[in-house]
């Protein structure tokens, strides 16, 4: 990669990390699942206004709505609503250590269940390396001597799961523009949505909610993903896509950086070995560290 690769892929991982800190700011006021319509509504709408500036048309043929629509519920409306329902109970910097989990769940589905990607041993050995570390920062929890909630934990780990259901569904988009699948997941994922920020919000009022916490929103929508996308997808083209991966990384050590300082949150001894198991296990995955060293 280029110099300029490298910094667009710090920079994205650096926005990424802090989308968790945008979102524990944003949920101690908006609902979590009206934060994750107002995520993806004002993020879809900053795309369609840069897909009508470069001339392209969205596409409107039903079987490619109804892909959006799919797409837009297992990339944004899932892992969004499990990963802001976890965070009223968790940390950000937890949080994204667990989200960290995307690659293996991945892996899983596309070479376990759908067959598409080859099994070799240093991915298996990956796979157990990460999960070790998810085992070592559920055992507080799970002997009763942790306060973070199973549950809270498991809505992270789901959200990652959904994660890596999307990477898979995602291949059937490979002939259509990044910037159109981008667009037309987004507003399938507002319209999904709409009608279940409506009915979890009872009683909220958008009056109610500090300016702090608006332009933390409006991080998150126009920053933290639509602006986000922008520069992954030209990560995407420039680097591919087995580089742009890398960013997993940064968005773990930037999320778990901002928590800390930012947020004034800590981590546990479990919590950070686990972390350090997780990041051996992803690089274990990715494979290109044991050529390295092969060489």
């Amino acid at each position: 990669m280029t110099l300029i690769n490298w910094l667009l892929l710090v920079l994205l991982g650096t926005i990424w990390g802090g989308s968790f800190m945008f979102a524990k700011v944003a949920i101690a006021e908006i609902p979590p699942l009206m934060l994750v319509f107002l995520r993806v509504l004002i993020a879809g709408l900053a795309l369609h206004v840069v897909l009508r500036a470069r001339g392209l048309s969205f596409p409107r043929t039903p079987k490619l709505l109804a892909a959006f629509l799919i797409m837009g519920l297992l990339n944004n409306a899932v892992p969004f609503s499990l990963l802001f329902w976890g965070q009223t109970e968790i940390s950000a910097a937890l949080a994204s250590i667990l989200n960290a989990t995307t690659p293996i769940f991945t892996f899983m589905i596309a070479a376990v269940l759908l067959g598409q990607e080859t099994v070799k041993l240093h991915r298996i050995s990956g796979v157990l390396v990460g999960f070790a570390g998810v085992s070592l920062m559920l055992i507080p929890t799970i002997s009763g001597i942790g306060h973070d909630p199973l549950w809270a934990q498991a809505a992270c780990l789901g959200a990652a799961c959904s994660y890596g259901l999307a990477a898979s569904f995602a291949r059937r988009f490979s002939d259509l523009s990044p910037l159109i699948s981008a667009t037309g997941q987004l507003t399938g994922s507002s319209l999904i949505m709409l009608p279940l920020a409506i009915w979890s919000s009872a009683g909220w009022s958008p009056a109610d909610v500090s300016v702090h916490v608006w332009l933390n929103v409006l991080a998150l929508g126009l920053l933290a993903t639509a602006a986000a996308y922008l520069i992954y997808f030209k990560l995407l083209s420039e680097a591919g896509a087995t580089s742009a991966s890398l960013v997993t990384l940064i968005v773990t050590a930037a999320a778990v950086l901002f928590g800390v300082t930012l947020l004034n949150e800590s981590l546990t001894a479990y919590q950070l070995g686990g972390l350090a198991f997780l990041l051996l296990g992803l690089l274990i995955l990715d494979g290109r560290i044991l050529k390295h060293f092969s060489r």
